[in-house]
């Protein structure tokens, strides 16, 4: 008589799952709502101009165009990462934006964040590179597009 085996359960949820789409959206709007107040932050805490400074300072090339650039890509990056539009290329962006400050200046201060290392750049920057890999999720604007991008196929 052959034996009945019964299914193997994984504790891990399954990409498509409720608590998978929960865990990834909320990462998502944590991570563009943090990119986000760092942008704000250089245009109005520490200004265009105190920014270029700063990255003159550090050594970052080209801080005059670098500054600006930079710090509307994480303002406008991190708003559009927080709705998830456009999440995967606003995503690999903001990765290569956290790639150019781990080189050019935190990687010499080791890893803490408290003495300036690569501890939260470097986490940015792989989460960021997630979203450039997986999409933005369920519960975005980038799906809601999707979703009738096909319906309007189907037609």
């Amino acid at each position: 008589m052959p034996q009945r085996t019964s299914p193997v359960r994984s504790s891990a949820p399954a990409a498509d799952s409720s608590a998978a789409t929960l865990g990834l959206t909320l990462l998502r709007v944590v991570l563009g709502a943090t990119f986000l107040l760092h942008g704000w932050q250089k245009f109005t805490e520490w200004t265009v101009a105190g920014t270029q400074a700063s990255f003159a300072q550090m050594g970052v090339p080209a801080a005059e165009l670098a500054a600006p650039v930079v710090a509307a890509l994480e303002l406008v990056g991190g708003l559009m990462l927080l709705l998830g539009l456009g999440t995967r290329v606003v995503a690999a962006l903001l990765a290569l934006d956290m790639l150019g400050a781990i080189v050019l200046v935190h990687l010499p201060a080791g890893f803490f964040a408290a003495d300036g290392g690569v501890e939260l750049v470097l986490l940015l920057a792989a989460a960021a590179v997630l979203y450039a890999l997986a999409g933005a999720g369920r519960w975005s604007l980038d799906h809601v597009i999707a979703g009738k991008r096909r319906s309007a196929v189907r037609a």
